[in-house]
């Protein structure tokens, strides 16, 4: 089992989970963004993405995506779990938007991130009100697998 990193000093490798361009959408644009502007503070740090495909030919994605998940094939989230505990990551960047993750209300997330054996940062860009049921249920868990959360406005 991996050990958790201490330090920031001990980050060497952040793999970043979301969509990727060129697929349009503005999650993949963040995640590009996010990726590059991780990838600029040192030469010492390695950050890369797995891309989130909702067709099964998937992108032409830029090599900074390493693997790709289609979003509707629950064993590709397993799989995806034991490529980033292999891949020498030292923590998970998830970028969690509704629709993006296959199965009843995005549950197939849930496979891939009880795998894991690093720390787990949970960007949430979307933060319903009032959830249906089965939609609150994955946000809890989802909260309990993540070891820090963000989200991206003040009313969340």
């Amino acid at each position: 089992m991996t050990t958790k990193p201490k330090h920031d000093e001990d980050i060497k490798s952040i793999a970043v989970i979301g969509n990727y361009l060129p697929r349009q959408c503005g999650i993949a644009t963040f995640t590009k963004d996010l990726v590059e502007g991780l990838s600029a503070i040192s030469s010492d740090m390695d950050c890369w993405a797995v891309a989130m495909n909702d067709t099964l030919e998937g992108y032409p994605y830029p090599e900074k995506v390493r693997f790709e998940i289609n979003q509707n094939v629950l064993a590709d989230y397993s799989v995806a779990s034991q490529f980033l505990n292999i891949s020498g990551a030292n923590i998970v960047c998830l970028q969690h938007e509704f629709g993006i993750f296959g199965g009843s209300a995005g549950s197939h997330l849930l496979k891939l991130l009880g795998d894991l054996h690093m720390p787990v940062v949970t960007t949430l860009h979307t933060v319903l009100k009032d959830p249906a049921p089965e939609y609150r249920d994955i946000m809890c868990k989802l909260s309990d697998l993540s070891d820090k959360l963000v989200v991206m406005s003040h009313m969340s």
